[in-house]
């Protein structure tokens, strides 16, 4: 059955038969050809469990790289109190500072709100004393101090241009040329 055992192969005695393949190969070419009869076999789940293995290395590495950032910063924080009570102390001042500018802002506001109401009360006023004295109640306007009467305004000089197209409106039928479309007679048809 083994081929390489039989009498005729290495003479009569067969003293050489009892030698396998595996013993004439070493154990370099067996080893590798049960490497390659395991990846044959499970080369597939190899594969995807090394990629899988891959991708989690390199997440655990992104997390413990960001973990490194953020130690030195707390033990930083640990080791310099003081710097802690500066930075609170800075961003107070900056938020003091923003306040203030805010208050500021609404007292200007609030200000001008005033004024403006002022300003209308005024009108209001003057715009009732003048409908008791039986005065027109418009308004005058800054650019024009006289009064409204006899005053004429200059109306514009009609230009000399003729319109575009020849003042054709295809809604109306006119100036279309001998182009002109007419509905039928509603009447019944004079056919038999």
């Amino acid at each position: 059955s083994d081929w390489s055992s039989g009498p005729g192969r290495h003479g009569i005695n067969g003293s050489a038969g009892s030698e396998t393949m595996e013993e004439r190969e070493g154990p370099a070419v067996t080893a590798v050809t049960q490497l390659l009869h395991i990846l044959s076999e499970y080369g597939w789940y190899i594969f995807f469990s090394c990629v899988a293995c891959y991708f989690i290395l390199q997440r655990i590495g992104s997390m413990m790289r960001l973990k490194s950032r953020q130690q030195p910063q707390a033990s930083e924080a640990e080791l310099e109190p003081s710097l802690i009570v500066r930075r609170q102390e800075a961003m107070d001042a900056a938020r003091h500072r923003m306040q203030q500018e805010l208050d500021a802002q609404a007292a200007k506001y609030k200000e001008k709100q005033k004024e403006i109401e002022e300003e209308k009360r005024r009108e209001k006023i003057q715009a009732w004393e003048n409908l008791q004295e039986g005065k027109s109640t418009r308004k005058k306007t800054i650019t024009d101090p006289e009064p409204e009467s006899n005053t004429t305004r200059p109306t514009k000089p009609k230009s000399d241009k003729k319109p575009l197209r020849g003042g054709f409106n295809p809604l109306t039928g006119d100036g279309g040329g001998s182009c002109l479309w007419r509905p039928g007679h509603r009447g019944p048809s004079s056919g038999a």
